[in-house]
């Protein structure tokens, strides 16, 4: 990090956009090096996860639309290198990550420092490096919001994942295996279904290539799957339905199909299905509730039950390559930026 201009005062890069646009419109500049206010911390930022949500926000598309100039980022890794006035010193020095419990529109994380709120820091396994540690929040929480915290998998439940070979998509693989349901990941070719598998898939569905719904109806036994985990929508939201079991629900965490959603009625009426829509926000409603969901995925990282898949690593001077890979849909895994 380049701490030192002429004038003596410290400086970093950070990732700003002045304009809503694709990847190219992500710019480093050298600022200067930001304090923390009250309630918040400043991180020497390690590594920053990349998120589906950062890819909506540079280009429009998200709940929330950026103030230009923007910073944008949910998940860094880092040391703690500052702190606020009224935050104790005692977090000085240490390795933390991210919760992305804050709007883009008042934090951003991109870049060689990051102000975050402390209540938006959380310690990660030891064992873990920074890479992963970045790696695990945003992908881990989701999940656990909608198959524990709300839908309440148990054994002998069958759990559609649609979009599996994302990192929420393999994070929810994993929850469902150490709640001992059954997954039936989908992923659109055959090209993705032994990684798919080999991350613990039970059932894999190549959905161009195959009949979901009859695939779902013969894995199920004709009884359909009770909870169906979908970021994507649009037209897809009608099949999704006819898989589901009777009094099933879908969870929808995303809206990745480019056309409208149109609702599912009949079908609907027919199993008296939940169709339901469903962000990570919800856990950060209740402290309790996010500090139990927060040790649910610290516990089982500590123990191997989780392991955060990284696809690839990109420099930091490579930011707007490192979202034209995600925008590609060709990782199986979490891409990582290094600082």
């Amino acid at each position: 990090m380049n701490m030192a201009n002429a004038a003596g005062a410290a400086k970093a890069k950070i990732v700003r956009f002045d304009a809503i646009g694709g990847p190219e419109v992500l710019k480093l500049k050298e600022e200067s090096v930001p304090e923390p206010g009250k309630g918040e911390v400043r991180l020497r930022v390690q590594a920053i996860g990349l998120n589906r949500a950062e890819v909506m926000f540079r280009s429009g598309q998200y709940l929330e639309a950026p103030v230009l100039p923007s910073k944008l980022g949910y998940e860094a890794a880092g040391v703690v290198e500052a702190v606020g006035p009224d935050v104790e010193r005692s977090w000085l020095g240490k390795k933390v990550s991210t919760v992305p419990a804050f709007l883009m529109t008042d934090y951003g994380v991109y870049g060689e420092v990051a102000i975050v709120p402390l209540s938006a820091v959380a310690l990660y396994p030891e064992k873990l490096s920074p890479e992963e540690g970045t790696s695990i929040w945003m992908q881990y929480l989701t999940a656990y919001g909608a198959l524990i915290e709300f839908g309440r998998i148990t054994k002998g439940d069958f759990v559609v994942i649609t979009a599996a070979s994302s990192s929420v998509g393999i994070a929810a693989i994993e929850i469902v295996n150490v709640e001992g349901a059954t997954s039936i990941a989908t992923t659109r070719t055959s090209k993705k279904k032994g990684v798919l598998k080999e991350v613990g898939a039970t059932h894999v569905i190549a959905t161009e290539e195959e009949d979901f719904v009859a695939r779902v109806n013969e894995i199920t036994g004709g009884h359909g799957a009770r909870i169906i985990f979908d970021p994507i929508c649009g037209k897809g939201l009608e099949r999704l339905a006819q898989a589901a079991a009777w009094h099933g629900t879908i969870f929808e965490y995303g809206a990745l199909a480019p056309e409208p959603t149109p609702f599912p009625l009949f079908t609907a009426l027919s199993k008296g299905l939940s169709v339901r829509g469903y962000t990570l926000r919800e856990l950060f409603i209740d402290p309790k509730v996010m500090a139990k969901a927060e040790k649910y995925v610290f516990d089982h990282l500590e123990k191997g039950d989780f392991k955060p898949r990284i696809d690839r690593v990109f420099p930091l001077a490579q930011i707007a390559e490192a979202h034209r890979y995600m925008e590609s849909n060709e990782q199986i895994g979490k891409i990582v930026v290094k600082v």
